[in-house]
């Protein structure tokens, strides 16, 4: 029996640029999830009859969200539901997913890197049929029909045995538990060289992932282990745990710390590598050799024709406004376009879909391709032990070779975590302010040539987008950037980016924060970050 439940709208349901992200408790506040589940179905039109995706990584309430999904979907008039089994899907499997199945789209329950736990953080995110984010005029929709909302519709039923594969019915619509790994593991092989990946690590090459408890553990376990040959227990915290194991599940220096200390020993594995909460973000390290995402991207895009999938080369390269110019050199050698948006994957989901780029890549450790419209963590991965299988070199090796190449971009990002709201939006309003009579001044870090608040004009649509970031350009090609960051649950993160580049002729072996440490001090200078947060330092430098 379908129910409809009188209600009363929340005022905090935005979606940010990756879906709503709230705690847990807000979550758990009657009738909360299912506003925003309705107002996301209020929004769509055409759906009756259609597929819908639905999983997530496995935080804590993913199981109880997907049984409220799965009814209001039922009540909604959906005629089929695809889920993952035990309410498993990686954002990126959940984007394959819905592309291969031809579903209408998906809602996927994560809140990405963000930590877990009745305490902590939980997500819902709607993917459009392309298996990409939903775009603005969506989130838009949602939110203004969450501000409305009078009523939501329910399935009066039993749970759905979420953890058995097979069909059932759930009022008129079907149920479908399928395999969360074997179709996005099958799309792995169809792009990469398993074979010579496979006989790099029988002929000893040694690797260690980190899945950090959350969701690419089951992807990990039966890609590198199972297809790959690596040894039983190369995956570690293979096991989706609702809090992530206490551990917060951001691969960076700071909470990958234990995998870094493991490939800075003596005996170090050969590559190591490690996903987030919702398997969409990788890191990866070398043997003594940390190689940062902006750098990441850079090598794939140069190297991505050592691929199978990718042996045609590339349509063009797409990079966030934050993340470092080193995939600018790679382009421009390659005499492909560069693409430089805001941040937020579905940018680069409007230039995937309309053939003008092939690799795109965020700083924040979001690395994919056009196989799906998500960053995509073991892909990442995948890429990189192909190159190194095909290359036969070092991580180290191939760095080196690389900067000696195009040069070097030094980069680091500085997190200024949970401010104040008012306190980081006063930040920014000076910095503002400032546009105008920066440009000539000379500070700590040298003459500043120009600076702006980024906008970006979509080449796909037409779309503008402003006040994406603050961007300050020296005259010599160093850039400092600063941005308020939409992933927190809590206060706001001020975010800022700071790059150095140097040629071939330039000091390319010195250590990041040498080279970066001129530009840290006139970022302090420049926007007096200290008086207006009260943060001696950042909470988090990656």
């Amino acid at each position: 029996m379908i129910k409809t439940v009188a209600t009363t709208p929340f005022t905090d349901q935005k979606p940010g640029t990756s879906g709503l992200r709230k705690k847990v408790r807000i979550f758990q506040q009657p009738h909360y999830a299912e506003n925003f589940v309705q107002s996301v179905f209020d929004s769509l039109e055409g759906f009756e009859g259609q597929t819908l995706v639905v999983g997530g990584d496995g935080r804590y309430l993913n199981r109880e969200v997907i049984q409220i999904v799965l009814k209001m979907a039922a009540a909604n008039g959906f005629g089929r539901a695809l889920v993952g089994q035990g309410g498993i899907l990686s954002t990126p499997a959940a984007s394959h997913l819905i592309r291969a199945s031809g579903a209408f789209g998906g809602l996927i329950l994560s809140a990405s890197h963000n930590p877990g736990g009745p305490d902590e953080d939980f997500g819902i995110k709607y993917n459009v049929s392309n298996g990409g984010p939903a775009p603005e005029k969506v989130t838009d929709a949602i939110h203004a029909r969450s501000l409305s909302i009078e009523s939501y519709h329910i399935l009066d039923a039993q749970d759905v045995d979420v953890d058995t594969l097979g069909a059932s019915r759930l009022g008129d619509m079907t149920v479908e538990i399928v395999d969360p790994v074997a179709g996005y593991a099958d799309l792995m092989e169809q792009l990469f060289d398993f074979s010579a990946m496979r006989a790099m690590i029988a002929g000893g090459f040694t690797l260690s992932f980190d899945s950090m408890s959350a969701v690419t553990g089951p992807y990990a376990v039966e890609i590198f282990e199972k297809r790959l040959g690596a040894p039983a227990g190369t995956v570690r915290n293979a096991t989706p745990l609702p809090d992530f194991g206490h551990h917060h599940p951001d691969p960076n220096l700071v909470h990958a710390k234990t995998l870094y200390d493991q490939m800075m020993a003596a005996d170090a594995p050969d590559f190591g590598a490690a996903s987030d909460g919702d398997g969409d973000r990788n890191l990866i390290i070398g043997r003594h050799c940390y190689v940062t995402p902006s750098d990441s991207l850079a090598v794939l895009a140069a190297n991505a024709h050592l691929a199978p999938g990718y042996a045609k080369g590339l349509k063009g390269i797409a990079r966030s406004m934050p993340t470092s110019g080193a995939a600018d050199r790679v382009a421009k050698k390659l005499g492909v376009p560069l693409f430089e948006t805001p941040t937020g994957w579905k940018f680069f989901g409007n230039l995937l879909d309309a053939g003008m780029a092939t690799i795109c890549g965020e700083e924040s450790a979001g690395t994919g391709s056009d196989h799906v419209r998500e960053k995509d963590g073991v892909w990442a991965v995948l890429l990189w032990l192909n190159i190194l299988a095909v290359r036969r070199q070092s991580v180290a090796q191939i760095m080196a070779e690389h900067w000696a190449t195009y040069g070097r971009n030094y980069y680091a990002r500085h997190d200024y975590e949970a401010i104040s709201k008012d306190r980081a939006d006063a930040l920014m309003l000076a910095l503002q302010d400032q546009l105008t009579t920066l440009p000539g001044s000379i500070n700590s870090g040298g003459t500043i040539r120009s600076a702006d608040d980024f906008a970006y004009t979509d080449p796909t649509d037409q779309s503008v987008s402003r006040n994406q970031g603050i961007r300050l350009l020296f005259e010599d090609g160093s850039r400092i950037v600063f941005r308020l960051s939409g992933t927190g649950t809590e206060g706001a993160t001020l975010r800022v980016y700071i790059e150095r580049y140097v040629d071939q002729t330039g000091k390319l072996g010195l250590e990041t924060a040498d080279a970066l440490q001129p530009l840290v001090r006139a970022a302090q200078e420049i926007a007096d970050i200290q008086g207006f947060t009260g943060m001696e330092r950042p909470s988090v430098i990656t």
